[in-house]
C-alpha cells in the first residue's frame, strides 16, 4: 500500500474530463440495495459496503425518505438481462443506448449517478455484469472496490490502470489503501462543499488529505 499521500495534480486528475473538473460527494445517508445474487454472497457484499461507506465518517441508512433505496446494485450475466429490469430505464437516461456501448466495450461494470438541487449525490445505480474473469474475485473485493468508486464522483477512468483499494495477503481482508481512504475523508469533511467545479478545489482536498494521511501514519507507528 502507498506511503504517500495524494498529490494536487493527482486528485484533479481523478475530478477531470474533458469537460472539465467536476466533484460531488453524497449529500444524504446511503441506502443500498442488491438484486441479482445469491443470499450468501448477499450478506458479504452487504458487510463490505457498510464497511467502505464508513470512510466517509458516515453509516448506511435502511432507507432513503425520498427514493426508498438510492444505492442500487443489478448482477447480471448479460447485459441483455439489464433491458428486462422493470422502470431501470426511467432512472438511467438513454439505457437503451448504453447497453450496446458496454457490449461493445465488453465492459464489466457501469455506475450512474443522479444529483440533488445542490450537486451533491442523491443516487447512484451500479451495473455488474459477472463474467468469467469475476469468479475468482470474493464478493468483499468487488464490492468494496465498486462502493469506494462509488463514494465520490471519480471520472470514469480514473482507475483504469490502478486500484484504489488493496487486498491483504496476511488474512484475505480487503480495504481502501490509506492515502484513497484520507482523500474519501477529506472530501466528507464538513466544511468542503458537496459538489464542486473549480479545480482550486483539488489544491484544498490534498491538503486535508494530506493531515489526514499522516496522522495514519503516525497512529499507525504507535
Amino acid at each position: 500500500m502507498s506511503d504517500q499521500a495524494l498529490g494536487v495534480e493527482e486528485i484533479e486528475a481523478l475530478y477531470t474530463t474533458e469537460q472539465g473538473y467536476r466533484f460531488a460527494r453524497w449529500g444524504r445517508p446511503i441506502a443500498p440495495v442488491i438484486f441479482g445474487v445469491d443470499d450468501q454472497t448477499l450478506s458479504h457484499l452487504k458487510a463490505a459496503i457498510t464497511t467502505t461507506v464508513g470512510i466517509t465518517g458516515g453509516s448506511i441508512a435502511e432507507t432513503d425518505p425520498e427514493l426508498g433505496a438510492n444505492f442500487m446494485w443489478f448482477f447480471c450475466q448479460s447485459w441483455d438481462e439489464i433491458l428486462a429490469v422493470p422502470d431501470l430505464d426511467r432512472m438511467i437516461p438513454n439505457l437503451g443506448e448504453i447497453i450496446p456501448q458496454l457490449k461493445a466495450r465488453n465492459a464489466n461494470r457501469y455506475r450512474s449517478f443522479a444529483f440533488d438541487a445542490e450537486g451533491g449525490i442523491k443516487m447512484c445505480i451500479v451495473l455488474v455484469r459477472l463474467s468469467e474473469a469475476d469468479a475468482d474475485i470474493p464478493a468483499h473485493v468487488l464490492a468494496t472496490g465498486e462502493t469506494f468508486q462509488c463514494l465520490t464522483l471519480f471520472q470514469s477512468n480514473a482507475f483504469a490502470d490502478h486500484s484504489p483499494i488493496a487486498v491483504l495477503k496476511e488474512n484475505g481482508l480487503c480495504l481502501a489503501k490509506p492515502n484513497y481512504a484520507a482523500l474519501v475523508r477529506a472530501a466528507y469533511d464538513p466544511v468542503m462543499p458537496i459538489a464542486a467545479d473549480d479545480p482550486s478545489h483539488a489544491l484544498r482536498l490534498a491538503a486535508r488529505a494530506g493531515m489526514l494521511f499522516a496522522d495514519m501514519h503516525q497512529e499507525g507507528a504507535q
